[in-house]
């Protein structure tokens, strides 16, 4: 099948790149094998309930949601997601055995936000890093009974809700042990919104007058801003000053903005893409990158405040999210400053800085490190 052998010792693992302990779901929420993984070991495992996965074909016997579409008690997919039913929720993928150690849904958030907050009571008097990854409002979205109903938008916002709610607590957490003021905390998000992501519920009917992203064109899995341009607050009391900065900065930017900050050596050739923006990231400094490179559906660079987005003959729609790819067979080519929302193709205007955008990035994108010109 292969893959990890989920009936022992996961490898690898985060305690194999660095972490020191690790409470993660192996895939996304929507994937197999639906269960917690803590230090390279299943949560729950029973060694006589022997764990199968497969992406490729079915295993064992339990029901999918193509077969057994009368067994789905909590979502239904929309599109994709008919594999295996666990919780009453068909899945990415096929999973036979480890009953003992399936998640529910519903109680997700609960379980680790647990395990963040416990982890910083148990560091709380020495430095700690603690890398919280969210599941909500990721789907399958299957708030906690709590927060059902509270926004009106079905389990779309209820989850959001939830989130908001998560965070809270670690927030709390850090003040109720007097680690605010010591404690930088960064929040931030991996892609730009989707709303029918695979499950019917009810996103896009209950969205009423909301943009989920704002005045920017796209969304998750687009060349366009709503695609790659993603929340990202900071939050360090003693030296981060309340407001809002225009910075051009990245998350790989993190690594090596981390590294001088607590003056730590990289190894020659790691994190090549990565730059300190430490001085922007505490507002000391309002000058962020100069250029980056983007990937929705394709690539596309930003050079100030340019966007090129080169010729591509992908689709333009997808069709399952209803999302603007990006994609088209000409140059794109948009000036933020003037028109974040993406809506002038200005590119037959300035053909000379298309053709320096176009050659910048195959030469990135072909030789790692390289840099456009400035």
């Amino acid at each position: 099948m292969g893959g990890p052998d989920w009936n022992g010792e996961i490898r690898p693992s985060p305690n194999d790149i660095g972490f020191d302990s690790s409470f993660i779901m192996p895939a996304t929420g929507d994937r197999v094998p639906t269960v917690y993984v803590e230090n390279r070991r299943v949560v729950g495992f029973d060694p006589a309930d022997h764990i199968t996965v497969s992406y490729e074909k079915p295993v064992g016997e339990a029901p999918t949601g193509r077969t057994h579409p009368e067994l789905l008690t909590t979502l239904r997919p929309s599109h994709g997601h008919d594999q295996t039913i666990v919780n009453g929720i068909s899945r990415i993928g096929y999973m036979s055995g480890g009953r003992a150690a399936l998640w529910k849904d519903e109680d997700m958030a609960d379980v680790f936000t647990s395990k963040a907050v416990a982890f910083i009571e148990r560091h709380k008097s020495a430095p700690f890093f603690l890398y919280f990854a969210l599941h909500d409002p990721h789907v399958p979205r299957v708030p906690h009974p709590r927060f059902v109903g509270r926004t009106g938008m079905g389990p779309r916002g209820d989850a959001i809700a939830q989130l908001d709610w998560s965070v809270g607590e670690v927030l709390n957490a850090l003040d109720r042990l007097s680690l605010s003021s010591n404690t930088i905390v960064i929040f931030t998000s991996d892609n730009g919104p989707v709303l029918d992501d695979g499950y019917q519920d009810d996103a896009v009917a209950r969205l009423g007058i909301h943009r989920p992203s704002g005045p920017f064109r796209g969304g998750k899995y687009s060349n366009f801003e709503a695609g790659t341009r993603v929340p990202f607050v900071i939050r360090w009391p003693r030296r981060v000053k309340a407001g809002v900065s225009d910075a051009l900065v990245c998350q790989i930017d993190l690594l090596r903005s981390f590294a001088a900050f607590t003056n730590q050596t990289l190894a020659p050739g790691d994190a090549p893409d990565s730059l300190d923006m430490m001085p922007v990231l505490l507002g000391s400094s309002k000058t962020g990158r100069r250029h980056l490179v983007e990937q929705g559906s394709g690539l596309a660079l930003r050079l100030g405040s340019w966007k090129y987005i080169g010729p591509s003959t992908r689709q333009k729609i997808n069709a399952q999210t209803q999302t603007e790819l990006g994609n088209d067979t000409v140059p794109q080519l948009y000036d933020l400053a003037a028109d974040p929302g993406e809506t002038q193709n200005v590119a037959p205007k300035h053909p000379s800085r298309v053709k320096e955008m176009h050659t910048s990035l195959e030469t990135m994108t072909s030789r790692p490190g390289a840099r456009p010109p400035q």
